[in-house]
């Protein structure tokens, strides 16, 4: 049999950017010693979700990995700083629509149990704040999807969660 080469692989496809789902990550920071939560809370001048609370959360970059998303978006938002292989699946979120994603966003939801820094607000014209939350008492005036990925990682319960669909 004769070997093949690079020449007789496929040639790719075009992305499909019209069904393209936009990836996400966000991180739960997770003080157990404390029971405490890493939260920030959204700006008036926010894209959405105004003044409501969330966690740090952001879209991936063209090429880079999940987990690397993660690491990025919670350094740029609170100052803290983990390794990508001390994060842990929490939740997974499928949404079906998004402000910024019409075709839908997947959410991987990771915990931090270890961490460098003390939370600080980076991003003061998109966060009113980030601070430490006891995780027995969350705001009411949270973004529904991480709020139920937060709550249910709290509980130990399920690990995926479906929006819109």
């Amino acid at each position: 049999m004769a070997q093949r080469t690079t020449d007789d692989q496929p040639k790719a496809l075009p992305p499909a950017l019209e069904s393209m789902t936009l990836l996400v990550a966000a991180v739960i920071v997770h003080d157990k010693a404390t029971n405490q939560v890493v939260l920030l809370q959204r700006s008036e001048s926010a894209k959405f979700a105004q003044g409501m609370w969330d966690l740090p959360v952001g879209k991936s970059e063209p090429g880079e990995p999940v987990t690397e998303t993660a690491v990025r978006e919670l350094y740029e938002e609170t100052g803290l700083t983990v390794k990508p292989e001390s994060l842990k699946v929490a939740h997974i979120i499928h949404s079906a629509w998004g402000v910024e994603a019409p075709n839908g966003f997947l959410t991987v939801v990771f915990a931090a149990n270890e961490w460098t820094g003390e939370p600080e607000n980076r991003e003061p014209r998109k966060h009113a704040q980030v601070c430490w939350v006891d995780a027995d008492a969350i705001p009411k005036e949270f973004v529904d999807t991480t709020a139920r990925a937060l709550h249910r990682y709290l509980a130990g319960g399920p690990e995926v969660s479906l929006d819109g669909w």
